[in-house]
């Protein structure tokens, strides 16, 4: 069994805020691997942030935007280790150059972006000078594109947090504002998916297992244990899929609604959320 040290289970309870003794347990249960740990406190009812353990790199600035005529919108995460450089205005600046060449160029992957030229160099030799200047890793940790009729885009004010988000069917209906609302309504809520057919069946099998686990200490009888699982996976659907969530702007109606009042024909035809240290 791997050793479960102070200092770990400090970072587990940073990273998640249930109780000492509950992340060292959980830490001890799951052989030192946070991931795991995380899932064993979320199945014995504790509350925990989605931080990720790996801390590494961790902070960085986020650059969003779209093309000329708004139907394609680009986001692009940049990290480095300290907030310090994250607000550099050398490291600001760079990633601008390395987002502006990405919009330009259009590159397939990270990867090639990473070959792709910018002022006559390729990207990775542009980060490469930028990590020895401040002895610290950089990397694009995200590269996200939407298209659609429409692309709207959210930068929170703290370069951290980006947004895409894409509306088809728009017709002649103004959706400057619904689609900037939306935006931030997915900057806040963080919705894992479209809606319940776009949750990827690895999420949906963890949250059953959490779901029966939870049903079980509750005393509920053994067969109907699936079916109290899948009432708390449809719960979980509501709180977070895109059109299932509730408009944080007025809570009398969910976002599939807000839409259908503009136009029955206007859709949400998908959505990118990228976060620094997520």
């Amino acid at each position: 069994m791997a050793e479960v040290t102070a200092s770990m289970v400090k970072e587990l309870r940073e990273l998640t805020g249930a109780g000492m003794m509950d992340c060292k347990a959980a830490l001890e249960e799951a052989n030192g691997n946070f991931e795991e740990a995380v899932t064993i406190l979320r199945k014995k009812g504790q509350k925990v942030s989605s931080k990720r353990a790996d801390k590494e790199a961790s902070e960085g600035a986020v650059f969003v935007q779209t093309n000329q005529d708004a139907t394609e919108g680009l986001v692009l995460a940049l990290n480095c280790e300290t907030d310090f450089v994250a607000k550099n205005e050398e490291f600001l600046q760079m990633g601008q150059l390395v987002f502006n060449t990405a919009l330009a160029q259009h590159p397939a992957s990270v990867e090639a972006l990473l070959q792709a030229e910018a002022e006559g160099r390729p990207v990775q030799d542009i980060l490469n000078d930028f990590m020895g200047k401040v002895g610290e890793k950089i990397e694009i940790s995200a590269y996200e594109f939407v298209q659609a009729d429409k692309v709207l885009t959210y930068l929170h004010s703290n370069n951290k947090v980006g947004v895409l988000v894409g509306l088809v069917g728009i017709g002649s209906h103004e959706v400057e504002q619904v689609g900037k609302d939306i935006a931030m309504q997915i900057a806040a809520m963080k919705p894992v998916a479209l809606d319940e057919s776009d949750v990827p069946q690895e999420i949906k099998d963890r949250e059953m297992e959490i779901g029966r686990e939870l049903a079980r200490q509750e005393g509920k009888p053994e067969n109907i244990i699936d079916k109290v699982a899948e009432g708390k996976l449809k719960k979980f659907y509501q709180e977070n899929t895109l059109l299932h969530q509730q408009f944080v702007k007025d809570n009398s109606k969910t976002i599939a609604q807000l839409l259908k009042e503009i136009s029955g024909e206007l859709k949400v035809n998908g959505f990118r959320r990228v976060e620094i240290g997520a």
